[in-house]
């Protein structure tokens, strides 16, 4: 980190519950999942509202309207719900209907909001982080003027920037301190920022340290939503970056948020559920990609048969961690989901009675591929060249996904559209045309979002090798490019000199065949370290594996 950086965050100082800590990463939402731990206080608070945690990590504390009290947890490992108790230390705040809170930097100041009085009321604690003393009230500030619901208040670490989360006007409103943390001193900067589009009931915000980044937890979608501000802790310039994070599967009436002190963590109180829920925000480590050794591949005499769900399997996929895999059909223009037992390993898999008809959409469906989280889905279609975007609330569970509304006509270059494939962070898509022998390549100015797409004008042909392709994949990094199709029966790599870049593709001479196995290949995917490939084909509605390391 340059001293730049840590002196403009040093200056910027962080939000919520304390000083800048070391080793913060921004939480990456698009690949958060639930930890499956999660912490009940319905013992003591029936509507919990707001969480927040000492500097440590080591205590936990939990306000809600159900008693009007800020109630006090032990963690004997920090930030571990798993290893929180009740410590039977509580103190009553002010107001019928008590939200959010946080402390200042150091945990000697409680402040509080009230949904029905608009007030922000600040309270002394006799101890750092300890309820032992109780409360002892302050001053209080009405954001009367700005607001008829406060929900939530968040401060940078310097206490010279207070903001508050209005659920009347579903945005988060600014002010200015001239005495550190002393709300006596606050005065309105004039400054707010809507979060009304993406939920209409936005329950809890939260900064990360240097003011760059905002988070929201929304009861009416059950989800974190993610922006960016280009001036630290200026909402005026915030933006949402369209990411996102579904907590349905856990609460439906999220109403609070907070992170660990280095954002690996999230923490959601569920009024629905009366719980905290802790989920795990920073992206997996990715798998040690070694590209396929194609000229050395071999078959491993495993194989899967699908011929009971789908008698024209045309696409195949998988989960991130190879536990589920997943086929397209043309018969009954449905998705299918078989679960493995054991990660990658065909012989381990399973029919699970889930699929998902895309029917109304889609006849004909040629593939299926996710976004890297699982919950987008995205189908192609042969007839009219036709690209349909899906939701699933619960990533890679298609019993969840729905239809988006959203879909990508690239019928003005693709003739009988066959595969699609995207760049890592979903801003590249590529189609590949089975009438032309063709790859073609769009930029979506929002990641994954094909309502965003637009032609590039860049193509590439793959005819030398195959005159008809079926299929079409990329490694990670966008150096190589790999082609199957059924009129030889074999799957073709490719190099680009640019990453992404398909004009800068060109032939390896390298290639496989699977003749051996079936006549009809018309889809391929790989393993997440590129140690195997799985090859779908409609001679015997079959999966088969092969080792390419």
């Amino acid at each position: 980190m340059s001293v730049a950086r840590l002196m403009q965050m040093a200056a910027a100082g962080s939000a919520g519950a304390g000083p800048e800590p070391s080793g913060w990463t921004d939480p990456d939402l698009a690949n958060a999942s639930y930890d499956s731990v999660s912490f009940s206080v319905a013992g003591q608070e029936t509507s919990p509202f707001g969480v927040r945690f000492s500097n440590d990590g080591l205590k936990m504390f939990v306000q809600g309207y159900g008693s009007d009290k800020v109630y006090q947890y032990e963690l004997s490992s920090a930030y571990d719900l798993s290893t929180a108790s009740y410590s039977s230390l509580s103190a009553s705040v002010n107001g019928s209907l008590p939200y959010g809170f946080c402390f200042n930097s150091d945990g000697t100041k409680l402040y509080s909001v009230d949904l029905a009085s608009d007030n922000v009321t600040e309270y002394s604690l006799s101890s750092a982080f300890d309820l032992t003393g109780g409360l002892s009230q302050n001053s209080q500030f009405s954001i009367a003027s700005q607001d008829g619901q406060a929900s939530d208040v968040v401060f940078n670490a310097s206490g010279t920037k207070m903001f508050v989360l209005g659920n009347s006007n579903d945005s988060v409103f600014q002010y200015s301190l001239s005495s550190a943390f002393d709300i006596s001193t606050v005065s309105y900067d004039g400054v707010s920022f809507s979060l009304n589009s993406q939920d209409s009931t936005p329950n809890g915000i939260e900064f990360n340290p240097d003011g760059t980044k905002l988070f929201m937890i929304g009861a009416s979608s059950d989800s974190v939503y993610q922006y960016t501000l280009s001036s630290a802790f200026d909402v005026s310039t915030a933006s949402y970056d369209s990411i996102s994070f579904s907590v349905t599967s856990q609460d439906t009436s999220p109403s609070g948020i907070t992170f660990k002190n280095d954002g690996s963590k999230m923490y959601i109180s569920g009024d629905g559920t009366n719980t905290i829920y802790q989920y795990s925000t920073a992206a997996p480590a990715p798998a040690e990609w070694i590209d396929p050794d194609l000229a050395n591949a071999s078959y491993d005499s495993v194989s899967f048969s699908v011929a009971g769900q789908e008698t024209t399997p045309l696409g195949i996929n998988f989960n991130n961690d190879g536990t589920k895999a997943y086929i397209v059909g043309g018969t009954t223009d449905s998705v299918y989901e078989y679960p493995l037992s054991t990660a990658w390993d065909l012989s381990t898999a399973s029919y699970n009675s889930v699929s998902f008809s895309v029917a109304p959409q889609n006849t004909v469906p040629t593939s299926v591929v996710f976004n890297s989280d699982g919950t987008k889905m995205y189908v192609t279609g042969i007839i009219g060249s036709i690209i349909y975007q899906y939701s699933l609330s619960t990533g890679f569970d298609i019993s969840t996904a729905s239809y988006d509304s959203i879909s990508f006509d690239v019928s003005s270059q693709v003739v009988d559209l066959v595969d699609l494939s995207f760049s890592y962070d979903g801003t590249k898509l590529y189609a590949l045309s089975f009438g032309s022998d063709t790859v073609y390549q769009y930029s979506l100015s929002t990641g994954f979002d094909i309502s965003t797409a637009s032609y590039d004008s860049v193509s590439f042909s793959v005819t030398a090798q195959e005159r008809d392709p079926t299929a079409l994949k990329f490694n990670p990094n966008g150096t190589k490019m790999y082609v199957c199709g059924i009129r030889n029966y074999t799957v073709y790599q490719y190099s680009l000199s640019s990453v992404f870049d398909v004009s800068t593709a060109s032939y390896d001479s390298v290639s496989f065949s699977v003749a051996a196995q079936l006549s009809n290949p018309r889809g391929f995917t790989f393993k997440s370290d590129g140690s195997k490939m799985y090859v779908v084909g409609v001679s015997n509605d079959t999966i088969y594996q092969y080792s390419t390391d």
